[in-house]
C-alpha cells in the first residue's frame, strides 16, 4: 500500500489518505470517497465546489436539515456551560430534561429511558433488559430472543445475532455469534401459527422478541402492515414475553406519525431510538423501557440494578441537540412535511414502475424505493447520482430516498425525477430485452 496521501484540497482536506477506515467498504479496491467541506439545509458542499441534494438524510438522521440555528445555538450553548459529566453519581438538566420528554411523547408506559451513544448499543441495552429481568424474577435458561428473517438491527455481536442471519450483511460472522430463533413475519393464518407454534416450541427459552415496527430498513426497506406488528404483540402478551421495538430508523416521524408502533396502536415492552434523536447532529441512542420492565429491576437488591453505563450516556452537549430537535417537532409542521413527502412519491415515483428489470415501486412517509433484481455495477449508478447532482446511495437490490423533511418542494420533486431519470439510464444497460 502506497503511504503517499492524495494532493491536498483548497483548506489543506486531503480526502483519501491511508489512516481513515472507512464504514462497509472494501479498502483496496473502493473508490475515492467525496469530501465534504460544509452542509446546509439539504445540500451537501463538495471540495470541488459541487453541491449535491441529501436524498438519504446521512443515514436517516438529519431530519431538520443540516445546521439549523435552533440546534447549533443549542450546542453551542451547553458546550459552553458543560459539555461532559458523567451520570454515575450525578445528573445535569439536558439529560432530566430529555428523560422526561421522550417518556411524554412515547406510547403507553414507555416511562424509563437509558441514554447511550449508538442505535446498536441500545438495541444490546434492550436485550440485556429482557435477559435480566427474568434473571431477577428468578427464571433461569430465558436467554434466547425470536427475530425476524429481513430484519437488522445493528453491527455489535449481540444485534448481529438478531439480524437475518442468511440475507443480511453479517452472514460471515454466523459461528461466532449466539443462536438466535428466526422467524418469517406473521402476516397471514400460516405463517401466524407458525411463529406462534415457534414460541411454544422454545417457551422455557425465549428472553423475548425483537423487531422492527412496519419497516424492514436496512433488509431492503420492506413493508409490512400493522397487523402484523398487533399480532406479535399479541402472541407476545399470551406467553409472558417481553417485545422490543427497534424504532431507531422510523421514530421521529419517519413514517407520518412520531413513532411506527403508534400505527399498530401497540405498545412495547422496550423501544430503542437513535439516528433522527438529535436531527443529525451528536451521536445519542436510548432504551425506553415500560413501568412493568422497570419494576423488574426495582429492588432492595444491588445484584438486581441494570449494570450497564456507557461513558457518554446522556452527553449534555447530544441531550440538549436532543431537546432542541423535540423544540423543532413542537414549533414546526414536521409530520405535515412527511405527508408532502408521501404525497410527492405518490405523483412522481410511478414513473419508475416502466423502467427495465424494476420489480417494485413503493413508499410510505418520507421513504420511497424503487427495488431491482440486483446492482451491477453499483459503484457506476452512485456515481451516476453524483453526477446528477444528488446524494444517493443504493444498496442490496433496491434504489431509495429519505430526505430531510424540510425539503422544498422544488428539490423533492428534483430528487425524485433525478433518481427516476438516473437509474432507469442505468437499468436500460443493465436489465433491458437484448
Amino acid at each position: 500500500m502506497s503511504n503517499t496521501l492524495k494532493t491536498a484540497l483548497p483548506g489543506g482536506f486531503k480526502p483519501e489518505g491511508r489512516h481513515l477506515w472507512r464504514p462497509y467498504t472494501q479498502m483496496k479496491t473502493a473508490q475515492p470517497a467525496l469530501p465534504v467541506v460544509s452542509a446546509e439545509g439539504v445540500r451537501l458542499k463538495l471540495a470541488d465546489g459541487r453541491s449535491l441534494i441529501d436524498g438519504v438524510s446521512s443515514w436517516w438522521t438529519t431530519v431538520h436539515g443540516y445546521s439549523h440555528p435552533h440546534i447549533v445555538g443549542a450546542i453551542c450553548d451547553q458546550v459552553e456551560r458543560l459539555s461532559h459529566v458523567m451520570l454515575g453519581g450525578l445528573t445535569h438538566e439536558p439529560a432530566e430534561r430529555l428523560a422526561a420528554r421522550l417518556a411524554a411523547l412515547a406510547p403507553g408506559d414507555l416511562d424509563h429511558v437509558f441514554f447511550c451513544e449508538s442505535g446498536s448499543v441500545s438495541v444490546e441495552i434492550a436485550m440485556k433488559m429482557a435477559v435480566q429481568s427474568w434473571i431477577n424474577r428468578g427464571v433461569d435458561g430465558r436467554t434466547r430472543f425470536v427475530c425476524f428473517r429481513g430484519g437488522y438491527h445493528g453491527d455489535t455481536i449481540a444485534t448481529m445475532s438478531v439480524c437475518d442471519p442468511e440475507e443480511g450483511m453479517h452472514s460471515l460472522f454466523a459461528g461466532s455469534l449466539p443462536q438466535q430463533i428466526v422467524a418469517d413475519l406473521p402476516q397471514d393464518p400460516e405463517s401466524t401459527a407458525r411463529f406462534e407454534a415457534l414460541l411454544d416450541a422454545h417457551a422455557d427459552e425465549i428472553a423475548g422478541v425483537v423487531t422492527e415496527p412496519l419497516v424492514q430498513g436496512a433488509g431492503g426497506m420492506r413493508f409490512f402492515s400493522p397487523d402484523t406488528l398487533r399480532t406479535i404483540r399479541t402472541a407476545c402478551d399470551a406467553r409472558g414475553l417481553p417485545l422490543i421495538v427497534d424504532e431507531i430508523m422510523t421514530g421521529f416521524g419517519r413514517l407520518g406519525t412520531m413513532f411506527a408502533c403508534e400505527k399498530a396502536g401497540i405498545v412495547p415492552d422496550v423501544m430503542t431510538v437513535s439516528k433522527a434523536l438529535t436531527g443529525g447532529t451528536l451521536p445519542l441512542a436510548a432504551a425506553i423501557a415500560s413501568r412493568g420492565m422497570f419494576e423488574h429491576f426495582w429492588r432492595d437488591e444491588a445484584s438486581a440494578a441494570l449494570m450497564h453505563g456507557p461513558t457518554y450516556m446522556g452527553n449534555p452537549a447530544a441531550c440538549a441537540a436532543a431537546n432542541a430537535s423535540l423544540d423543532l417537532f413542537e414549533r414546526e409542521p414536521r409530520l405535515q412535511q412527511v405527508a408532502q413527502i408521501e404525497a410527492a412519491y405518490a405523483a412522481l415515483l410511478p414513473q419508475a414502475c416502466d423502467i427495465p428489470g424494476v420489480v417494485d415501486v413503493r413508499w410510505q412517509g418520507a421513504i420511497g424505493v424503487i427495488e431491482m433484481p440486483g446492482l451491477p455495477e453499483p459503484d457506476a449508478l452512485k456515481s451516476a447520482f453524483v453526477e446528477a447532482g444528488i446524494w444517493v446511495r443504493p444498496f442490496g437490490n433496491i434504489v431509495y430516498l429519505m430526505p430531510p423533511y424540510v425539503i422544498s418542494q422544488g428539490d423533492l420533486e428534483q430528487l425524485i425525477r433525478t433518481t427516476v431519470a438516473v437509474t432507469r439510464t442505468w437499468a436500460e444497460r443493465h436489465f433491458a430485452a437484448g
